[in-house]
């Protein structure tokens, strides 16, 4: 953790949080860049932003206060997708705390960084949605078209001829790569 001696206007505060994806990777580019930009205190990771368990930031949520800025040095730092993103800053928004990103010139405590983040969660929802029709849509796609036969006349063919042959019924299917029941459902006992 490192303690800037830099202050912001009154109570309110500037928290930093930096974080890198694996222990041989250093923060000191970002906790550099976060300090000059005003922040009392930088917290930090050493873990891949798609971990839940990220205690730095944890510690950082804990720590705002209303009227308080988290700042990263780059959005990615924060989040990995755009719904993370979108869902810690409104959860930030709703405590009356703001965003700051440094590279990325956002800032929610600003209507065009308010306005950015707006756009961004309408994507987000867009994008669900959009998931949620074209995986509807190949299902539906997929029932109507049926599940190719994984038994083919050749196979019937070949599979009769070893039945005959007094080929057990396991051997023969395991020799097509079908299951005894689907064997039986092609050929059934009385035809076989």
């Amino acid at each position: 953790m490192l303690l800037c001696a830099m202050s912001f206007e009154g109570d309110v505060m500037l928290i930093g949080y930096a974080r890198v994806s694996t222990r041989d990777q250093t923060t000191e580019l970002q906790t550099e860049a976060l300090s000059a930009a005003g922040c009392e205190r930088v917290f930090e990771d050493q873990t891949s932003g798609s971990r839940e368990d990220r205690p730095g930031l944890s510690s950082a949520l804990d720590y705002l206060r209303t009227g308080d800025t988290l700042v990263v040095w780059k959005l990615d730092r924060l989040g990995r997708t755009v719904k993370q993103l979108v869902h810690l800053v409104d959860s930030l928004q709703a405590r009356g705390i703001h965003f700051r990103s440094l590279i990325d010139g956002i800032d929610t405590g600003s209507p065009a960084g308010r306005f950015f983040f707006h756009i961004m969660a309408s994507l987000a929802e867009m994008e669900r949605d959009l998931i949620a029709e074209r995986t509807r849509a190949g299902l539906d796609a997929a029932r109507k078209a049926g599940r190719p036969a994984k038994m083919t006349p050749g196979k019937i063919t070949a599979a009769r001829k070893l039945l005959e042959t007094g080929t057990p019924a396991r051997t023969v299917a395991e020799s097509l790569g079908v299951s005894p029941t689907t064997l039986y459902r092609w050929l059934p006992a009385q035809t076989a």
